[in-house]
């Protein structure tokens, strides 16, 4: 992997050290979250088979039409994150940041689904 930056090598090294730990099952999966400049993705990913159970982003339509800052819209995401997985009938996931401080868009998506009534 060409690592771009200093910032960009010391999210992948906080990446790979939180990796080592967080694994996820079908009955507990993976909640991790990706940010780019425009918008935030979050996904429950079952690590035994490889496989994404549930994603969202801020980048569907009724999401994307949306007013406010991409914090807000990171709320909106979490929320739904939460119903998509209680709707697929999971209550408890991993939370994996990826990497990123546990501030600002990952901390209010965090909140929202705890909202939401995942267990993390």
């Amino acid at each position: 992997m060409a690592i771009k930056s200093r910032k960009e090598f010391r999210r992948f090294r906080i990446k790979k050290r939180i990796r080592k730990i967080v694994q996820g099952t079908p009955d507990r999966p993976r909640m991790t979250v990706f940010r780019s400049c425009k918008a935030i993705y979050v996904q429950l990913i079952d690590d035994q088979s490889g496989k994404t159970l549930v994603a969202s982003s801020s980048m569907e339509k009724e999401i994307k039409a949306q007013q406010g800052t991409k914090t807000d819209k990171a709320k909106v995401v979490g929320k739904q994150i939460a119903e998509k997985a209680l709707q697929a009938g999971i209550e408890k996931v991993v939370f994996d940041r990826n990497g990123y401080l546990y501030h600002g868009r990952v901390k209010s998506l965090a909140d929202a689904a705890r909202e939401g009534g995942l267990k993390f």
